[in-house]
C-alpha cells in the first residue's frame, strides 16, 4: 500500500511538472512595445518589429514546431500608455514576452508590472541601469546598453584621450539624469571636472541657449546625455555654431547609425559615440544587416543597435522556450541566464544573474564625408571596451537576485 501511495505521489508530481512547463495557448506571443511615431521611430519603431519577426523566422519552431506570433504597439513615450498596453497583453491577450521599450520611464513601469508574473521582459532598449540594480526583477533581461555602461565607458574612453573638463546637455528624465550621474561620478573620480549642465525637455527643437552655455564654459568635452531626435537636433545646431571647429569635442552617449544617417555625415563628422553594435563590424553583422535592409518597409536602412538587440533578445528567449518547453518567465529566464558564448551580433556574451547581458562596447568616431565609401559607411573604430569592463560589476549593483 505504501508503495502504491508513493507511485501515485510520484505520478502526480510528474504531471504537475509537465503542467507547469508548457506553452500557454500553444503559441508563444512576443510583443514589441516601442515608440512608432515619435523621436525613437527610426532607431526602434517598425524596424524593431521586423527584427523580432526575423528572430521568429530564424527560430523556425525550435525543432519542436513551436508557433510564434509577433504583435506590436506604440507606447508614445508615456509610462501610463505603456503600462496599459502591457497589462492588456498580460491579462487579456496572452502575450508571453515584451521586448524593446525605449524610454526608461516606460521601461521601469513595465518592469514593476511584470515582476513575478508569467511574462518575460526583454528590455533590449531600456537604458536605465536600475533594471539590474535596485529595481532588478527575476523576469527581466537587459540587452544592448544601460546608463552605467553609457556613462562610465564613454567618459573613460574620452578621458583617456585627454577630455578632462566636461559640460552636459541632458534630457530631463530618467535616462538623461542617469547617464549624466554615472559619467560625472567617473569623471570626478578620475581627476576630471564637470563645469556645468543644462537640462532640456524631451523633444526639444531649439538648443541654441544650451549650446551657448556649453560653448561659454570652455569645456573640452560637451556630453549629449539624450537620445533620438534630441541628439540629432543638438548635433545639427552644434555644427551651425562651429563648436567642434573651435576645438571642443562633442560626444553622444546614446546615438545610433540611423541618427547619423538622419543628420548627414557632413554634419556628424568628428562626433564621438559609444555603441554596442555596428552593422559593418564583421561578416555576421553585415549578413544580418543586409537581410534587415531588404525587409518590407525598411527601404535599404541598416539596423540600429536597438533593433539588433530586439533580434538577439527575442531569439535568445525563444531558444530558452524550446529548451524548457515553457514560455513562463519562471522557466525561460533562468534558462537564458545559462548562456555563455558568442552572439552573432554582439560578440562574446554572458547573461548574468542580475539580468544584465554583458558584451563588448565600442567607441566610434563618425567619418569625414570623403572617408565614407558606400551607404551607411559612417564609423571608424577608436577603441574596444572588453565585456568585463563595459558594464557595472555584478557585486556593485545592489540587486537582490545576486547570491
Amino acid at each position: 500500500m505504501k508503495h502504491l501511495k508513493w507511485t501515485l505521489a510520484l505520478a502526480a508530481s510528474l504531471m504537475s511538472g509537465a503542467a507547469s512547463a508548457e506553452i500557454s495557448d500553444n503559441v508563444v506571443r512576443v510583443g514589441v512595445l516601442n515608440d512608432i511615431s515619435g523621436i525613437f521611430q527610426d532607431t526602434n519603431g517598425m524596424g524593431s518589429v521586423e527584427a523580432a519577426r526575423m528572430a521568429a523566422e530564424d527560430f523556425n519552431g525550435g525543432g519542436k514546431n513551436i508557433k510564434v506570433e509577433i504583435v506590436y504597439a506604440d507606447h508614445q513615450n508615456k509610462a501610463d500608455v505603456g503600462n496599459a498596453i502591457a497589462r492588456k497583453w498580460l491579462d487579456v491577450e496572452g502575450v508571453d514576452a515584451i521586448v524593446d521599450v525605449p524610454n526608461s520611464a516606460v521601461g521601469l513601469s513595465i518592469n514593476t508590472l511584470l515582476r513575478d508574473s508569467r511574462m518575460t521582459f526583454l528590455a533590449s532598449s531600456t537604458a536605465s541601469s536600475d533594471l539590474t540594480g535596485k529595481a532588478c526583477s527575476p523576469n527581466t533581461i537587459q540587452w544592448v546598453n544601460d546608463a552605467w555602461a553609457t556613462g562610465n565607458t564613454t567618459a573613460a574612453a574620452m578621458m583617456s584621450r585627454g577630455g578632462k573638463d566636461w559640460y552636459f546637455l541632458t534630457v530631463d528624465y530618467a535616462l538623461g539624469k542617469g547617464i549624466e550621474a554615472e559619467a560625472q561620478k567617473y569623471i570626478e573620480g578620475h581627476g576630471g571636472k564637470v563645469l556645468g549642465s543644462s537640462k532640456h525637455p524631451l523633444g526639444t527643437s531649439d538648443f541654441a541657449s544650451f549650446l551657448l552655455q556649453a560653448q561659454g564654459s570652455k569645456a573640452q568635452v560637451i556630453g549629449l546625455a539624450n537620445a533620438g531626435g534630441d541628439t540629432i537636433n543638438a548635433v545639427k545646431q552644434a555644427a551651425e555654431f562651429g563648436i567642434q571647429q573651435s576645438g571642443q569635442k562633442l560626444v553622444a552617449f546614446l546615438l545610433f547609425i540611423n541618427d547619423v544617417h538622419g543628420m548627414g555625415i557632413k554634419v556628424a563628422q568628428g562626433l564621438q559615440l559609444m555603441e554596442a553594435f555596428y552593422w559593418d563590424m564583421n561578416d555576421d553583422t553585415r549578413a544580418f544587416a543586409k537581410r534587415f535592409a531588404a525587409r518590407p518597409g525598411m527601404n535599404g536602412k541598416m539596423p540600429s543597435g536597438n533593433q539588433a538587440g530586439v533580434y538577439a533578445s527575442t531569439l535568445a528567449y525563444l531558444n530558452a522556450v524550446a529548451a524548457t518547453g515553457s514560455d513562463n518567465a519562471k522557466d525561460a529566464v533562468p534558462e537564458m541566464k545559462k548562456f555563455r558564448g558568442k552572439d552573432k551580433l554582439f560578440g562574446d556574451t554572458t547573461i548574468r544573474q542580475d539580468g544584465r547581458v554583458v558584451h563588448p562596447m565600442y567607441l566610434f568616431e563618425v567619418k569625414k564625408p570623403e572617408e565614407s565609401k558606400y551607404p551607411y559607411d559612417y564609423y571608424k573604430l577608436v577603441s574596444t571596451i572588453p565585456a568585463d569592463q563595459a558594464f557595472r560589476p555584478l557585486a556593485e549593483g545592489g540587486c537582490e537576485l545576486v547570491k
